[in-house]
């Protein structure tokens, strides 16, 4: 009896091991374009400055990034998981000026999310999903995204065979585990999912318009680098603004919008409306660079210089930045 809860126990680890699904991501901080390639297939036939591996189920992979541009060296990288989710990496330039792969955050899956901006998106070991996205964009209303995807998946005889052998306080267990699958061709699923997002003409203007398929624009007219993937939905901020501002104290104030700011993204206009709930100028200049690493448009951060008194709070983030 021992022995057959070990062997059901080790059968459902494995099963529930195996269904485990991974997104990876990985995005160019500069805006340089590469193709990722997984296990040595490359996955986006042009090169993308953000590029999302969706349907991993392993728990590691070896992965190259080749730049467009042929002065820059490949990058390689062993991506490990541990849990399921969606993983997160940021291709940069460290401080000495090396182009280096790091991971910035690990989230659930969120399943039917809306794309992020200008990414391109891939199912791994299967064609890539056909995507026709519309989304109007009533300034102050209401964000209405409809998505159908089509996916054509499967492999007529499936076989998958796996063979278990370990020995667990002296007893040697043993397991032959095959699954048939005779689908007798391929499948077809499409699916369709409407998203809706409340904007206010005070959300630091983050509006979602879309003039092409899987593209959402969230800072109208910004072609700069990006710094984060997806910055925070207009109401999601306004509801962050107003926690801050509750706040008694200076240091509260700075404490609590570090907290919010740290696990999300904002564009640069959110950051100068921050900043501007401040009293003491050192406060503003603090988040003002602890904002930085977590802005959408970093090219527009010059905006968040209006928040400033004086001058010199502007050169001591001005070299921050440029030192980061």
């Amino acid at each position: 009896m021992k022995q057959f809860t070990i062997l059901t126990f080790l059968f459902l680890a494995i099963m529930l091991k195996a269904d485990a699904q991974y997104n990876l991501t990985l995005f160019s901080e500069d805006g340089d374009k590469f193709w990722a390639v997984i296990n040595g297939v490359k996955q986006n036939p042009d090169p993308q400055t953000n590029v999302k591996v969706e349907g991993l189920n392993a728990t590691m992979y070896k992965g190259k990034i080749i730049f467009e541009n042929n002065n820059y060296p490949d990058l390689e990288k062993t991506f490990g998981f541990n849990e399921p989710g969606e993983y997160t990496y940021n291709i940069k330039k460290n401080n000495k000026g090396e182009l280096v792969i790091r991971i910035i955050s690990v989230v659930p899956i969120v399943q039917n999310a809306p794309p992020a901006p200008n990414q391109y998106i891939v199912v791994y070991g299967s064609p890539a999903p056909q995507q026709t996205t519309v989304v109007t964009t009533p300034v102050g209303g209401t964000v209405q995204q409809t998505t159908t995807t089509t996916t054509t998946t499967g492999n007529p005889n499936d076989n998958v065979n796996m063979n278990v052998g370990m020995n667990l306080g002296g007893v040697d267990v043993g397991m032959n585990i095959n699954v048939n699958d005779n689908m007798g061709g391929t499948t077809q699923s499409t699916s369709t999912t409407t998203h809706s997002t409340t904007t206010t003409t005070t959300g630091g203007g983050v509006v979602y318009t879309q003039p092409s398929p899987t593209t959402i624009i969230y800072v109208p007219g910004y072609s700069g680098p990006i710094g984060c993937p997806m910055p925070m939905a207009p109401g999601d901020f306004e509801s962050a603004k107003s926690s801050i501002a509750s706040k008694s104290f200076e240091s509260t104030k700075l404490e609590i919008a570090k907290q919010i700011i740290g696990s999300n993204c904002i564009v640069a206009e959110q950051v100068k409306q921050v900043m501007q709930l401040f009293d003491f100028e050192s406060s503003k200049l603090e988040f003002a660079k602890f904002a930085y690493g977590h802005t959408y448009d970093k090219g527009n951060y010059f905006k968040v210089n209006d928040a400033f008194e004086f001058e010199s709070s502007v050169s001591d983030l001005n070299a921050y930045i440029s030192g980061h």
